[in-house]
């Protein structure tokens, strides 16, 4: 009986852990329903923006000077560059962080076999643990953003990194992040925010399919549109990593869930096996006395 009674408790113990995981499940459901709103809403301005740069660019003749474009000499260069991982503040999200860190080391290693210095800024708890437990320099932590990312607090981190650029103080700001592509598609890479010279490059050698007049003068827009690309990118960068996050915590909660119901299986057959073993044990006791009892 005892074994049958340690089957019950276990059960019952499972059946506990399967009610919470399908519950996080849901809600997890729920918050990648509304990021996904947000990150495709986003998604049409931010490409709009990056098209009129091109525009933009074009109609200058491609000879755009900018700070935000400069081109690193390698006379003046301080070979250093400021690198921002975005991972969550919560575990329970399967491979999600460790898929980011694990491009994000890869991507360090490159650059330090390099003789590169790298400004580790970092948004979420768990890429600030495992680089702490490393003992990584951490220049900046970011604990503002949450399951909402505002444009507000995007912008204002994309306003220091581009003062750095701009002052010289770095020759690249790259972003380690999930790219969201689709609900079954999420990769983890590193894009470039600055320079914005491939960005212009890209969009101005395309062909051009309608002609716009631009009031103010273009270099004038320029000085508008070029940061607001960076502030744009780097807030969509927030949303594909939320959006990517959620996906992921629903994926392994509906796994564990699952696993779940297999082991309440599992163990109810066994708990039915050991009963069953336990009543033939009880009737070959009561018979064995009854046939004692007649002799």
């Amino acid at each position: 009986m005892a074994k049958a009674r340690a089957i019950v408790k276990r059960r019952k113990a499972v059946r506990n852990i399967r009610k919470i995981t399908k519950t996080m499940q849901m809600i997890a459901t729920a918050k990648f329903q509304k990021a996904l709103k947000r990150a495709l809403a986003a998604k049409p301005y931010n490409r709009k923006v990056r098209e009129m740069v091109g525009e933009l660019a074009a109609s200058v003749g491609g000879s755009v000077e900018h700070p935000l474009l400069r081109t690193v000499d390698p006379s003046t260069a301080k070979n250093r560059v400021a690198l921002l991982v975005i991972t969550s503040n919560r575990g329970l999200a399967g491979a999600y962080n460790g898929n980011i860190l694990r491009t994000t080391m890869s991507f360090i290693r490159e650059r330090k076999a390099r003789q590169t210095q790298i400004d580790l800024y970092l948004s979420g708890k768990k890429g600030a643990s495992y680089f702490n437990f490393h003992k990584y320099p951490i220049t900046e932590r970011y604990d503002q953003f949450a399951d909402a990312p505002r444009f507000e607090d995007a912008s204002k981190v994309a306003d220091q990194l581009m003062a750095r650029f701009i002052a010289g103080e770095v020759d690249a700001v790259h972003v380690g992040y999930m790219n969201f592509q689709s609900s079954a598609v999420q990769k983890a890479e590193v894009l470039t925010l600055l320079p914005l010279g491939g960005v212009v490059t890209a969009a101005a050698e395309k062909k051009q399919t309608a002609v716009y007049d631009f009031y103010p003068e273009e270099r004038t827009l320029l000085d508008e549109l070029l940061p607001l690309t960076v502030r744009t990118t780097l807030y969509q960068c927030f949303l594909d990593a939320t959006t990517s996050e959620n996906v992921a915590r629903m994926v392994a909660m509906k796994a564990a869930t699952d696993n779940a119901d297999e082991m309440v299986k599992s163990l109810t057959m066994q708990y039915n096996r050991a009963r069953q073993s336990q009543i033939t044990t009880e009737l070959s006791e009561i018979m064995g006395g009854v046939e004692a009892m007649k002799a």
